[in-house]
């Protein structure tokens, strides 16, 4: 005899309800992530076919910190995800001419694909072992800012004085801090100490950019040492 029971409601707990949270909080982070990277992939493709020559430091420096500005103040509207592609779209057409320069290089086409596959390796490997492991990396979020702004202003005095030594140090300190941006990133995206997903793309974004120029300086470095 088959005997119908009155359905229960299905409730979910506050950690489940926190677990559903993030995981579409990291979902639309990637998702928008890739997008970006795909966006700012044409953008330097165009500047390179149009041999578009670099804007300099300058208007690099004006036009990232606007963009990063504007970006913060519309993270919670539409304008926001507007924003996001002018500023990973702008950086594109900066990585462009750099991409040119090291192209034109004996052995050029080799220093960027290693730096590019480096960059891949690192990025995916990192945020594997922060979503996997899911341990806490907020520890590390005073030590990134503050070495952050060291080696910016590092960089800044070894481009003005033109010391090259020290500007390979400070690229050395970029892809070590590149690498601890990621990890804390990507484990606040999981714990819920990061709710925004544009915040979080524009963090990982400015990661893989710079961890992929900091490796392409490095490499070719090392090449015409070679």
């Amino acid at each position: 005899m088959m005997t119908n029971y009155p359905s229960q409601p299905v409730t979910t707990t506050p950690s489940a309800e926190s677990a559903l949270a993030s995981n579409k909080l990291i979902r639309n982070t990637y998702m928008l992530l890739a997008m970006t990277l795909l966006f700012s992939a044409a953008t330097a493709g165009t500047a390179m076919v149009l041999n578009l020559p670099h804007p300099g430091l300058l208007i690099t420096l004006v036009g990232y910190f606007g963009l990063l500005f504007l970006t913060y103040k519309l993270q919670n509207s539409a304008w926001g995800l507007a924003s996001v592609f002018a500023l990973t779209g702008f950086m594109g057409l900066t990585l462009g001419p750099i991409l040119n320069a090291y192209l034109n290089m004996p052995n050029g086409h080799q220093t960027v694909m290693m730096a590019l596959g480096g960059t891949g390796a690192i990025f995916i490997g990192l945020s594997a072992y922060a979503l996997t492991t899911r341990k806490d990396f907020s520890y590390m979020g005073g030590f990134l800012v503050a070495g952050i702004l060291v080696a910016f202003l590092a960089g800044l005095g070894a481009i003005f004085f033109s010391m090259p030594g020290l500007a390979l140090a400070v690229s050395a300190m970029f892809v070590l801090l590149m690498c601890g941006l990621i990890l804390y990133q990507t484990s606040q995206l999981v714990s819920g100490g990061e709710t925004n997903y544009i915040l979080a793309t524009v963090t990982l974004y400015v990661s893989i950019y710079n961890l992929f120029t900091s490796l392409l300086h490095l490499l070719g470095a090392f090449g015409r040492d070679d």
